[in-house]
């Protein structure tokens, strides 16, 4: 984790849900491992929605730290990745306003967030 990561992570202090993760460990995964992790929230937010409101609100709450993690990660801003990242979190933000915006649903979504989760288990890199 680079020192600017690091920062960044002390001015948010405590805040996190993961904080184990924000302490580092985040830093240390794959973008294949960080964005496969944000799709098990996304499939839980897909599992919740019209279901249960609290357990829909705490899977959409993890996967956008989950996602501004990723963004905070300084190994992603040299690469095109940056802005991949934060298009398909501004369109997981859709799914949950019932796609409004883009018609974004979460089963569309998935697809995308399954094919990393694939690649890490694989040891595939995708950076």
């Amino acid at each position: 984790m680079k020192e600017e990561d690091c920062r960044k992570i002390k001015q948010l202090g405590d805040k996190f849900i993961h904080k184990e993760l924000a302490k580092g460990r985040w830093f240390e995964l794959s973008l294949a491992e960080q964005l496969g992790n944000i799709g098990s929230e996304v499939s839980r937010a897909a599992k919740w929605q019209r279901k249960d409101k609290q357990l829909f609100e705490g899977a959409v709450e993890r996967a956008l730290e989950l996602f501004d993690l990723t963004i905070m990660d300084s190994r992603w801003r040299v690469s095109r990745r940056l802005k991949e990242i934060g298009q398909a979190r501004e369109v997981f933000c859709d799914a949950v306003f019932g796609g409004e915006e883009y018609g974004t649903t979460f089963q569309n979504l998935q697809p995308y967030f399954d094919q990393f989760a694939f690649a890490a288990r694989k040891k595939i890199n995708v950076t």
